[in-house]
């Protein structure tokens, strides 16, 4: 209030225009604070899995969408390398496959999700490569008694298993001869539901792509005339 009383001129001039200074200030304000409290946001998001280029320096090829319901409990930060190696339906292959990219930081993308109505969330888990970051093995593991079983693997690289509205949906890409490793020529995708005590195949999907695009010869120019 020092800034009304001190510069006080007779007849009031001033004190009254910087009262309304003040006044249009507070109006402008209040209408600023209430029109972010009115704008809305992008709504709820479902976390992905802990990609591998952040814990094995190998970027996975697909996003994981949303669980198909909220579970009772989620499990905490699941050891998935102990898990993997202490699994006897994992093949020594994958075993040896999977080792530190860099450091104690090992290829392996991990997502959490209901995909067979447990009391709390599976485990997914994709082992792959390090330098090309192809998957090698994919498991879902289910809670049982307090320990994670085994109830789905895959181990056709190159192989990728993810959680889809509550569904398990593998990628299995295609390589023909001569295929770089970042363009497979087809892949298919098979979408599995838990039914029964097992997961059964509801459908696929076979893609093919084309490798004409970036590898068509350049045009010729024809010879002046």
């Amino acid at each position: 209030m020092r800034g009304l009383t001190d510069g006080r001129t007779p007849g009031g001039t001033r004190r009254t225009t910087q009262a309304a200074s003040t006044a249009v200030a507070v109006f402008v304000a209040l209408g600023v604070s209430l029109s972010g409290c009115g704008t809305g946001g992008t709504g709820a998001r479902d976390e992905g899995p802990a990609h591998a280029d952040a814990v094995g320096g190998a970027a996975s090829p697909r996003p994981t969408p949303a669980a198909r319901a909220s579970p009772s409990k989620s499990p905490g930060r699941v050891d998935a390398v102990r898990l993997v190696k202490a699994d006897p339906k994992v093949s020594p292959e994958v075993k040896r496959e999977l080792k530190p990219c860099v450091a104690d930081e090992y290829p392996v993308d991990v997502s959490y999700g209901q995909l067979t109505d447990g009391s709390a969330d599976d485990v997914v888990v994709n082992v792959l490569t390090c330098g090309d970051a192809v998957g090698v093995g994919s498991y879902v593991y289910r809670e049982q008694d307090g320990a994670y079983q085994n109830v789905f693997k895959a181990e056709e690289p190159p192989v990728y298993a993810e959680i889809d509205r509550g569904d398990l949906v593998v990628t299995k890409q295609v390589y023909e001869k001569g295929d770089p490793v970042s363009s497979p020529s087809d892949d298919n995708v098979i979408t599995y539901r838990w039914a029964s005590g097992r997961f059964t195949e509801e459908y696929r999907t076979h893609n093919d792509y084309s490798n004409a695009v970036g590898n068509a010869p350049s045009p010729v120019p024809e010879p002046d005339s």
